[in-house]
């Protein structure tokens, strides 16, 4: 993943006028993301805290470029708001609603592959650039600018190593939330690249947790391509089997989509890892 779609400058609000677009698209300007302009159905020509509302993503772009879109529409309306994204070409697609259905996510994957979009989530918090972008709903203030990053399937667990390592003041160059659903965009290995590839970052703290087989593919390619250092927890020791915890992905249907298989999975890779969030945030340096 290209560091620079994560600067975008230009950012737009699909479900801009609902209340948990409204209120985060303010929430994100007011963190200084320049949010130009949002989309809600029959409501073009209204302004939600001064950002103009359009009918289509084809109406913005008769006045602006638009570098990334950031989602907050209903789950049944989903599919239809990010494949208008995708075919508007926009490069950074970024969807905080939950309880899209499998399949309606495996056409959006296709199209968005087929279109070269980068997608994150669904169900995630977006993207956190401390001092810089912020792309979704995690909380601005829980950042301090630094050189730590932090990938996570765990939006709650998300918040509390941001805040638990600003508190030691050990600031983060990114914070991102892919999300707990089985079927999604970007996962561990782009964020890992990302993070491996830029010089800004020194360290590197992943937070998994049960169910897929994700955890395990980010551990082969900690131990291939990897050099700096992983700090690694994976939420789920006591998960019981066949109990959906949380996320639509946090399944355990098998001894190797646990917690303690994929912490062996992540220690043999080379990481360090952890059974306790706190003792975590106390080891990232």
């Amino acid at each position: 993943m290209d560091r620079q779609l994560l600067e975008g400058k230009n950012v737009i609000i699909q479900g801009i006028t609902g209340a948990h677009g409204s209120f985060h698209a303010a929430a994100m300007r007011a963190n200084g993301t320049h949010v130009i302009a949002g989309t809600s159905p029959n409501k073009a020509g209204q302004f939600v805290d001064g950002i103009p509302v359009y009918e289509t993503i084809e109406d913005i772009q008769k006045d602006f470029m638009i570098d990334t879109s950031v989602v907050f529409v209903p789950a049944a309306f989903a599919k239809a708001a990010i494949i208008e994204a995708i075919n508007a070409k926009i490069p950074l697609i970024i969807c905080i609603t939950e309880g899209i259905p499998i399949h309606d996510m495996l056409d959006i994957l296709k199209k968005a592959k087929q279109n070269n979009c980068t997608l994150i989530g669904p169900n995630c918090p977006g993207i956190l650039i401390p001092g810089g972008n912020k792309l979704g709903i995690i909380p601005a203030q829980l950042g301090l600018p630094g050189s730590v990053g932090i990938v996570s399937r765990s939006g709650t667990l998300t918040y509390e190593v941001t805040a638990g390592l600003t508190a030691r003041n050990t600031g983060q160059r990114y914070i991102i939330g892919i999300g707990g659903d089985r079927v999604h965009g970007i996962g561990f290995t782009e964020c890992l690249a990302l993070f491996e590839d830029d010089p800004s970052v020194t360290s590197i703290v992943l937070i998994g947790e049960i169910g897929g087989s994700s955890e395990h593919e980010a551990a082969a390619y900690i131990k291939q391509r990897v050099t700096k250092p992983v700090y690694a927890y994976v939420v789920g020791h006591h998960a019981p089997k066949d109990v959906q915890l949380g996320h639509a992905g946090a399944i355990l249907s098998d001894s190797n989509e646990s917690a303690s298989a994929k912490t062996e999975a992540l220690r043999r890779a080379g990481a360090k890892t952890f059974t306790s969030i706190t003792e975590l945030i106390k080891s990232v340096g």
